[in-house]
């Protein structure tokens, strides 16, 4: 790439790419990021690998081009890719019942639930009845009892006919799910047949080699986080924000019991720090990138499958991916417009560029994984200070930034 990044960032950018190279830098030279990166492919060729900042604010360890974080939600998409390249080998049909792979499932009337009912959050499965809690998630020897409350859960409503944001629950039975199909855990899947084949360093189950490359999330305080909230229904009261506010403070709401089980202890989202979570697959939340690994992982999406020569993904199983399987105009959790088609995010148009085509997962706090394939981008950014909001402004704003580009225009 011909250009230096703008100061504070480092790194480079391609002709053409300065907005974008531009307003990364101005939003660690203004201290809306701690430590972040950026960088964006398109037609498999780099035009934008930057980064700057810290990775850890108590230690001042600087962000470097490799450094990475927990991603949150955007493991939702790697997870996606996971089912994705089974069914593409044959390996199950997408509308054949889950309980057909899984016969566990269809305990508690969930018979008729096909895959990509349950990967499009039309399942009714985004809660939990029988209370668990993170370390039953991360430690195997509680396996069984989260396979029991998966097995015995009952739909909050009929499937098919609604959309809720299954937070995650996705992760749980999505997991389990390809296990069943595949016989062998989703993280060395992944790594065998993707990321190391496009030398991508996302990993879902990072091991302890990694750790000294993770960066410690900057979390929003509680006071931060539903001050920000109370502060959004008070300005704009029919913002997504303020609904899922309101929702979480009536007891029993579906979006309370959503986000509620399995339940945190008193560590918090701090829980995302330590290597006990950073270790499990746990694919709604865990995995671990840097923006370069989370963007490469998408070249192939972006590239019509293909990928340094190789098919990934052929065009017949690619192409559904382009339209809304799935779309509510105010989904049952998150309480915006929101899509899915086969476990990844569709967005509103504007909110990460203007193609209905492109997909991917954001995270939460901002992280973002993303493809457009129209113009062949693949988008990766990570951060250790986390937004408050559903979809962050600064994530935002780099899209935005992206599509002002003139090689994207």
């Amino acid at each position: 790439m011909s250009h230096d990044a703008p100061f504070p960032a480092r790194g480079r950018y391609e002709d053409g790419f300065e907005p974008l190279a531009r307003t990364f830098a101005d939003q660690l030279a203004d201290g809306s990021e701690v430590g972040a990166g950026l960088t964006v492919y398109q037609h498999g060729r780099p035009v934008v690998n930057v980064w700057g900042g810290l990775a850890d604010v108590a230690t001042g360890r600087p962000w470097e081009e490799d450094s990475r974080i927990v991603v949150f939600s955007a493991t939702k998409g790697l997870a996606a890719m996971a089912m994705l390249l089974l069914a593409e080998r044959g390996a199950f049909e997408w509308d054949a019942p889950v309980a057909s792979y899984w016969p566990g499932f269809a305990r508690g009337g969930k018979q008729g639930i096909s895959i990509r009912t349950l990967l499009n959050h039309r399942a009714g499965l985004s809660a939990l009845d029988q209370p668990l809690t993170m370390a039953d998630c991360v430690r195997e020897d509680a396996a069984d009892r989260v396979r029991d409350a998966l097995e015995a859960q009952r739909s909050r409503w009929e499937p098919g006919t609604a959309q809720g944001y299954h937070a995650i629950t996705f992760g749980l039975y999505v997991h389990e799910l390809f296990e069943r199909i595949a016989g062998e855990p989703m993280g060395a899947f992944l790594k065998r047949e993707l990321f190391d084949v496009v030398e991508s360093d996302a990993r879902l189950g990072t091991p302890p080699e990694l750790d000294a490359k993770v960066a410690t999330l900057v979390l929003p305080t509680m006071y931060e986080r539903l001050s920000g909230m109370l502060r959004a229904t008070l300005r704009r009261p029919a913002s997504p924000e303020a609904r899922v506010l309101r929702a979480i403070a009536a007891p029993r709401s579906l979006v309370r019991d959503t986000f509620g089980n399995p339940k945190l202890d008193r560590r918090g989202l701090c829980a995302y720090n330590e290597p006990p979570v950073r270790r499990a697959e746990l694919a709604w939340a865990s995995a671990t990138a840097s923006a370069r690994g989370l963007a490469r992982a998408y070249l192939p999406f972006a590239g019509g499958g293909q990928f340094g020569g190789r098919t990934f993904v052929r065009e017949q199983y690619l192409s559904p991916l382009y339209a809304r399987q799935s779309w509510s105009g105010r989904d049952l959790v998150v309480q915006k417009p929101l899509g899915w088609s086969q476990g990844f995010l569709k967005e509103e148009a504007g909110v990460f560029g203007p193609m209905r085509e492109a997909f991917g997962h954001a995270g939460m706090g901002g992280t973002l994984g993303w493809c457009d394939p129209v113009h062949g981008l693949a988008l990766g950014y990570v951060m250790n200070r986390m937004d408050w909001r559903i979809r962050s402004l600064r994530a935002l704003s780099l899209c935005r930034s992206l599509y002002s580009c003139e090689p994207v225009l």
